[in-house]
């Protein structure tokens, strides 16, 4: 956690009512090198996604495997384009901070609060997904109670580990990285000897256009790649990050887009459609079928297991991150800023915990599978309006052309970059549906009072101060 710029050498900070900061914050050694940027990257967006997401899309057909293909293609221009703008801003809660610098507070706090939103969302979601593989380990039958219960430990396991410090965060990245990244390669290229082209049914099963199954497909699978902007978002714990986000960002995207796209081609074509659609583990189903046993399934299933829980470690780190660069600025309530001795914002874990155990407990009594899709569709949009902003600002800068934001050589490559970026978010918006996009609006409105009282609040307090200056004086 470091000061919110790298200038802060140079120039006093300011806070967002445009007055200089009383006191930097201490600086912090920053502690993830180039391979646990790019682990905490692939980490996060290898997670439940791979595991859940080709049974979730299943009902659209084959054209989901062609939605993960334009995705890849989307999620490396958003690679591309926080490692620019962390060039720019290096700092802890990158998607909050740019849009902050290009268009204000307001802008800012719209950002970090849709994020923060996604973030605790998602973990909610990445929690219920587990469900799934462990029924497969021990059986639940059918038990909303128990499974609800599974998803809560799944939940708090990785929480309380992240009070132990970045450090064993990152740590925990790589080895989970590791753990779950082999076998499902593995699965991927092996499974493929092992398809069967009658598996893969109609192109377009759902009944839509082409067009239509294509977007709502790729709204789902957004998902699976949320969490291309971690090593942006935490930038102020990676070292160089002027040059190591960009590239984690690109690596992890790369590597997690391969693993995808082999992935969910050999599940497509292991696993018979009809069974595929109602699956709740379809990676252990596949598995099965090359093994043509049960252990196989079970092997999967721990792995998916681990995959989702390490996934879910460095998705709790990125929900305490944002809120804390906005409350450094006075934007959020002042708890989110305090950091405790492991370097982590402890209020911002306790806070995306509770708040993710009471959207599983509140959306059970739907069944695991609808839980998980409902929340799913409210990621995609609550995740995208920090990415329309964030390629927003990249635009700004570039329309502004000032010689210190934007290197001229580079100038048509960065605005088609930030341009299809731009595009790219609202397309996934648009794909998501009126449910998704009106539920979504309800979380990000329903910050905008926190945002009136906590601008009201600096804006009493500088008027307190000058009061007091003008009568020392």
């Amino acid at each position: 956690m470091t000061a919110p710029s790298t200038t802060d050498a140079d120039e006093p900070e300011l806070t967002s009512t445009g007055t200089a900061a009383t006191a930097e914050a201490p600086a912090r050694r920053r502690t993830f090198g180039l391979a646990a940027a790019t682990a905490l990257v692939m980490g996060n967006i290898i997670g439940g996604g791979i595991f859940v997401l080709p049974a979730t899309v299943a009902p659209y057909g084959s054209v989901s495997l062609l939605a993960f293909l334009v995705l890849s293609i989307g999620a490396v221009l958003l690679a591309l384009l926080f490692g620019k703008l962390a060039r720019r801003s290096p700092v802890t809660g990158g998607l909050y901070v740019y849009p902050r610098d290009a268009f204000g507070p307001f802008a800012g706090f719209l950002s970090a609060w849709s994020y923060w939103t996604m973030t605790w969302v998602s973990i909610a979601a990445l929690a219920v997904a587990v469900v799934g593989y462990v029924d497969v380990l021990i059986p639940l039958h059918d038990s909303h109670a128990l499974g609800a219960l599974v998803a809560i430990l799944a939940l708090w396991l990785p929480a309380a580990a992240n009070f132990a410090g970045t450090r064993w965060v990152g740590g925990v990245q790589i080895v989970s990285t590791i753990l779950k990244f082999v076998p499902l390669l593995v699965v991927a290229t092996v499974g493929l000897f092992f398809v069967d082209t009658d598996n893969f049914g109609a192109f377009n099963a759902s009944g839509d256009s082409v067009p239509g199954a294509l977007a709502a497909s790729a709204a789902l699978l957004l998902y699976s790649f949320l969490g291309v902007e971690s090593a942006a978002v935490s930038a102020g714990e990676v070292e160089n990050p002027e040059r190591n986000v960009g590239r984690a960002s690109v690596l992890g995207t790369l590597g997690s887009a391969l693993v995808y796209i082999l992935g969910t081609v050999a599940v497509f074509g292991l696993v018979p459609h009809d069974k595929l659609v109602n699956s709740g583990a379809p990676f252990a189903d596949a598995v099965n079928v090359i093994t043509g046993g049960s252990w196989g399934g079970t092997a999967i299933a721990l792995v998916a297991v681990a995959s989702i829980v390490g996934c879910l470690n460095g998705w709790i780190l990125l929900a305490a991150q944002m809120p804390y660069a906005a409350a450094r600025d006075g934007l959020f309530p002042a708890p989110f800023a305090k950091v405790g001795k492991g370097g982590v914002p402890g209020f911002g874990v306790w806070a995306c915990a509770i708040l993710g155990m009471v959207l599983i407990a509140f959306n059970y009594t739907a069944g695991p599978d609808t839980t998980f899709r409902v929340l799913v569709l409210i990621t995609t949009f609550t995740g995208c309006v920090p990415y329309l902003l964030s390629a927003a600002a990249q635009l700004y800068w570039l329309a502004r052309g000032t010689r210190d934001r934007v290197r001229p050589a580079g100038l048509v490559r960065d605005l088609i970059v930030a341009a299809l970026s731009f595009a790219f978010s609202f397309w996934l918006i648009a794909g998501a549906g009126y449910a998704a996009v009106y539920q979504g609006v309800l979380f990000l409105f329903a910050g905008i009072p926190v945002y009136v009282w906590m601008r009201g609040r600096q804006v009493t307090e500088v008027s307190e101060d000058l009061a007091d200056a003008e009568a020392t004086a």
